[in-house]
């Protein structure tokens, strides 16, 4: 990587963003890891998704070894050039928590439930047992 190193920009890169063509950013660095999406261990789904953008966290994240990053080097195709990058968004409105159900504190639901799980065993039980004796009763008959 001389002084020769292309510098893309970020809409540049981003164009590359499907299976048949697939650059990513990491660190800088602009990667084209099309001839490798069949041969990446997590699968060339997450290679996709991780075009247009700057991947860089999403690689870091994952704790990717040594070799792996040496082996990057052999579809390195440029450098991104820093100012075109869209800027970070903070974590707190780009990515949210999973929001968990609204928890009902209403006491008379859940007495509903407690009833349900005494009745419905006791009414299948019942069922079993008509069944048995009609079985029984209908074969008497015949």
């Amino acid at each position: 990587m001389g002084s020769k190193t292309k510098t893309f920009t970020f809409e540049e890169v981003a164009k590359h963003n499907h299976r048949k063509d697939c650059w990513i950013i990491v660190k800088g660095k602009v990667y084209d890891v099309t001839p490798f999406l069949d041969d990446h261990p997590g699968g060339d789904e997450v290679l996709v998704t991780a075009t247009e953008k700057d991947a860089t966290t999403d690689f870091e994240d994952i704790g990717h070894s040594d070799s792996a990053t040496e082996m990057m080097e052999k579809y390195f195709v440029g450098e991104v050039d820093t100012n075109t990058l869209p800027a970070q968004v903070t974590s707190s409105s780009s990515v949210r928590p999973p929001t968990q159900a609204p928890v009902c504190n209403n006491q008379s639901s859940g007495f509903v439930v407690k009833i349900l799980q005494y009745i419905v065993p006791l009414l299948i039980l019942v069922f079993a047992f008509g069944l048995q004796y009609y079985g029984k009763k209908s074969k008497s008959e015949n």
